[in-house]
């Protein structure tokens, strides 16, 4: 799984022209998913996002996390971070998972977070999407799952 993870002070999510989700401080975040992505993947990614120490402390120190601070996020499913634009001049997306998997690893990922006490707003899978927000700092931060250990031979 891969991540766009951005501080904001807010952000929103319109889909044909109707606010689907909207929020003050927290996190936005991009999640793809990827071909071979797994429930350990999400676990990880999950566990990252909720813990991620990118907010300040009465110090001006990044030291606190979601879970410590605004518990707000929004999750907006973004198959594009998959794109490999190495060669030529359009992207390849073959390395996204197929959308119908895809879709139910990512709410279950939205799932997750919302069972650690978070409160998470979504976009509307595969749907054309204005996202709209107010980057704090500008913090922003890429994730990725950590890659898979090789079969024995």
């Amino acid at each position: 799984m891969k991540a766009v993870v951005q501080r904001v002070l807010e952000a929103s999510v319109t889909v044909d022209s109707q606010r689907v989700s909207e929020m003050g401080p927290g996190l936005l975040v991009l999640l793809g998913v990827g071909k071979g992505d797994t429930d350990a993947d999400l676990t990880w990614m999950v566990e990252k996002l909720a813990t991620l120490r990118i907010f300040e402390d009465a110090d001006g120190k990044m030291n606190l996390s979601l879970e410590d601070t605004s518990k707000h996020l929004i999750v907006v499913s973004q198959f594009t971070l998959y794109g490999d634009a190495r060669k030529g001049r359009r992207p390849s997306f073959i390395d996204a998972m197929e959308p119908v998997a895809a879709k139910a690893l990512y709410e279950r990922a939205c799932e997750a977070l919302r069972q650690r006490g978070l409160t998470v707003g979504t976009g509307i899978f595969a749907a054309d999407m204005k996202v709209a927000l107010v980057n704090d700092g500008p913090v922003t931060i890429l994730l990725e799952s950590p890659p898979k250990a090789a079969a024995p031979a």
